[in-house]
């Protein structure tokens, strides 16, 4: 890396969630993921509104270093991957919309995606691949804490993962074994197109997955590694490893004082 390149951080871009705020339709993101690119990967935040055309991806991504795909409380409409199925509330249209359209300019620009929680999954269903509500199995209780309590035991509860010995999760957090925080009801059912699966969790649950043939990385873990990563040397890997990605691809804009 250059010294130019250690003087400048790169840009993230940090997708937005549909919210109602004062009963009006916004743009949310919740703090711990900006803190997160900001504080663990080095990097400069931006928030990217998921409530716009899908064609604007391609030039939005032109000027990021790597985007992030967050996690969420909305589930991916069934529809997004060819089920009839209804799916449970709540959804956000807008962002499944837009999220496909984000993943795809990113890998065709050559640009890192890292996705959490919605995101992995957001990133499979991109790349052609489906998922399971663990509800409709029975096994909702196994990945999600129980309804109705607090967020620090909604975060604190966790399970064991098995890391595949050749993935890239594995070179990142060098451990065959982790335990993690889980909080979500939809999984990966079919693998998409060129993934690769990095860590499994209870009932064979796909837990971490990386892409095998695109120019940049892309990389997405079913937990929260942005929920107060201090003293887990895991979580702070995911971020430290989204910091390496992104700054391997950073380029000053074409014309500007940086690239003089």
């Amino acid at each position: 890396m250059n010294a130019q390149r250690l003087r400048h951080r790169p840009v993230i871009g940090v997708i937005a969630c549909g919210r109602a705020v004062e009963g009006e339709p916004a743009q949310a993101v919740k703090h711990r993921y900006l803190e997160a690119v900001e504080r663990f990967a080095g990097a400069i935040p931006v928030i990217v509104p998921s409530n716009q055309n899908a064609d604007h991806a391609a030039e939005l991504v032109a000027r990021l270093d790597a985007v992030v795909l967050t996690g969420s409380n909305s589930n991916i409409a069934p529809r997004h991957y060819g089920s009839e199925l209804a799916g449970q509330a709540p959804v956000d249209d807008g962002r499944d919309e837009f999220s496909q359209a984000l993943i795809h300019a990113a890998i065709t620009a050559a640009k890192p995606v890292f996705g959490i929680c919605r995101g992995l999954q957001e990133i499979n269903v991109a790349l052609g691949g489906t998922l399971r509500d663990l509800r409709e199995a029975g096994r909702g209780h196994v990945h999600h804490a129980p309804p109705d309590v607090s967020l620090e035991d909604m975060f604190g509860f966790a399970h064991e993962i098995d890391v595949a010995p050749t993935g890239v999760l594995h070179r990142v957090v060098e451990a065959d074994r982790l335990r993690v925080n889980s909080v979500h009801f939809q999984a990966i059912d079919r693998l998409g197109e060129g993934l690769v699966v990095n860590a499994k969790g209870p009932g064979g649950v796909i837990e971490a997955i990386a892409s095998s043939h695109t120019p940049a990385p892309v990389f997405a873990v079913q937990w929260h590694p942005e929920w107060r990563p201090e003293g887990r040397a895991h979580d702070l890997a995911f971020w430290h490893y989204l910091r390496e990605a992104a700054a391997a691809r950073y380029m000053p804009a074409p014309g500007s004082e940086l690239s003089a």
